[in-house]
């Protein structure tokens, strides 16, 4: 099967800024994947190699390749920090779906930045990729992720009864669907480069 590549792209929002992965994320991925409270509700255990950081990096350097999916680091355009990352994977151009993925570094919730980033993602993500169909998956314990995608316009359409066992605990999913029909982009003026 042909594969076209995906360059992944560089957004910029009213705070952030979003990027593809560079090695010098490592060490900042890995401290975001290694704690253990911002993973209490993932979908796998918390990394315990720096190996694992270089591997995703890796991996998304991959899906720009075959063109897969797009896997950004975002920083704070404040200060320059690297507070987390998002991601659009899955992507099928035949069904013209994909899903979001993110994570984001404890210090950094609260304040609206996965909600701003998501936003940016999915916008250039309807406008470039021909979706119908966005898809998300969150723990049913984690209000706060639930809270965003629903900012975001997602619908909350079924539970996946026991779909993760980490480290011997079994959990539950939502999932939710935004439409292209659904989408709204953010309000206000467009924020330039």
């Amino acid at each position: 099967m042909m594969h076209m590549s995906l360059p992944t792209p560089t957004l910029h929002t009213a705070r952030l800024r979003l990027r593809p992965f560079s090695d010098a994320d490592a060490d900042g991925l890995f401290a975001l994947h290694s704690n253990a409270y911002v993973l209490r509700y993932w979908d796998a255990p918390p990394w315990t190699e720096r190996v694992r950081a270089e591997r995703f990096i890796t991996v998304s350097r991959q899906m720009a390749a075959e063109g897969t999916g797009a896997r950004l680091a975002v920083d704070r355009v404040a200060d320059g920090a690297f507070i987390g990352w998002c991601s659009l994977n899955r992507w099928n151009r035949d069904y013209r779906s994909a899903s979001l993925g993110y994570c984001f570094d404890d210090a950094a919730w609260g304040h609206g930045y996965a909600t701003e980033a998501a936003r940016a993602l999915l916008g250039w993500a309807f406008g470039t990729l021909d979706l119908n169909r966005v898809q998300a998956e969150t723990d049913t314990r984690n209000a706060a992720s639930a809270r965003v995608l629903e900012k975001l316009g997602f619908v909350r359409e079924g539970t996946l009864r026991e779909d993760c066992v980490v480290n011997g605990e079994v959990s539950n999913s939502w999932v939710f669907g935004l439409l292209r029909r659904e989408w709204q982009p953010a309000p206000g003026p467009v924020p330039t480069r």
